[in-house]
């Protein structure tokens, strides 16, 4: 990355850093400053202030990952969702493979497939959804999963790499 504007470093200073330089999908998004602020903005929100549990917001935002075909996405979340309390099985689980679900679980799970493939849930699972949380935490939901499928969708277009030491696709790492 070329050394940012003063205004650009200020940002990416209050990012996500490892080893002091900001993650890729962050220096990429540097390349238009004010999106960047407000992409963080929303980002962070759902990262750091969000009203769901750790773990919910993970399986969502693993399963959107995996559905979009981002790897960049999957990888920084497989780091994120272990240390919130998805097993390596679950992730592994998320990405295709044979999972044994709560009812909570399979709804968050439904809930970012048929966001990805549809942009809207079935009433099946849009009840489901508002049985197991408030209108605010439900609609935080289907906001989270749809952000990440927009962001997977940037992340896949203009190919940003993962980060090193970031893992891939479940299939291709051992140390879940």
């Amino acid at each position: 990355m070329v050394d940012p504007s003063p205004d650009v470093a200020e940002t990416l200073a209050k990012t996500i850093l490892r080893d002091g330089r900001p993650f890729n999908v962050f220096a990429t998004l540097a390349h238009h400053p004010r999106l960047l602020k407000r992409f963080n903005v929303l980002g962070g929100f759902f990262l750091g202030r969000g009203l769901l549990p750790e773990r919910d917001r993970e399986l969502v935002i693993l399963r959107i990952a995996w559905r979009t075909g981002s790897i960049y996405e999957f990888g920084q979340h497989t780091v994120i969702g272990l240390a919130a309390g998805v097993s390596g099985d679950e992730i592994a689980a998320l990405a295709g493979g044979a999972g044994d679900w709560s009812p909570r679980d399979e709804t968050l799970i439904a809930v970012a497939d048929e966001i990805h493939t549809n942009a809207v849930l079935t009433d099946s699972t849009w009840e489901r959804l508002v049985s197991l949380y408030d209108p605010a935490q439900s609609i935080e939901v289907i906001l989270l999963a749809g952000f990440y499928r927009m962001l997977a969708g940037f992340l896949n277009t203009v190919g940003v790499e993962r980060d090193p030491g970031v893992p891939g696709w479940p299939a291709q790492e051992s140390q879940l």
